[in-house]
């Protein structure tokens, strides 16, 4: 398989899942995933296991990982945060995870298959379906 990297960055005031979806949007990632994210919000917004609702809270929060796939057909994140006393939560991403300094991002992704998101009777949620291109 032959993997691309791209690298970027985003400012103070940025959401971070709706940038990385801009992101995926704006260089046609049919299959990417998350290598590594480390940053920093003011304010946090997830989804809890087997949570209907997100929490969310402001502050200063350090982002410690964050992994999932992305495609312009949709995407699949997951968060782990740290608050400033160094306790960790984490979760599903949802919109509102503004960055407070920077959020350093570092995506893979491949044209030897594409991602999309189907409903899986067994799980009642839109989970990953991958589909191998030829080339």
């Amino acid at each position: 398989m032959r993997t691309y990297t791209n690298a970027f960055r985003l400012h103070p005031g940025q959401d971070l899942k709706k940038e990385i979806e801009l992101f995926a949007q704006q260089h046609h990632l049919i299959s990417g995933w998350l290598v590594s994210c480390i940053g920093s919000l003011t304010s946090y917004h997830i989804r809890f296991a087997n949570q209907s609702q997100g929490s969310s809270a402001t502050g200063h929060f350090e982002i410690l990982s964050l992994h999932g796939t992305v495609s312009t057909n949709g995407l699949h994140l997951h968060i782990a945060i740290s608050d400033p006393t160094g306790n960790v939560i984490g979760g599903h991403l949802l919109d509102g995870n503004i960055i407070f300094t920077t959020a350093e991002i570092v995506m893979g992704s491949s044209e030897e298959m594409e991602f999309h998101r189907e409903k899986d009777p067994a799980t009642g949620y839109a989970e990953l379906a991958v589909k191998r291109l030829t080339r």
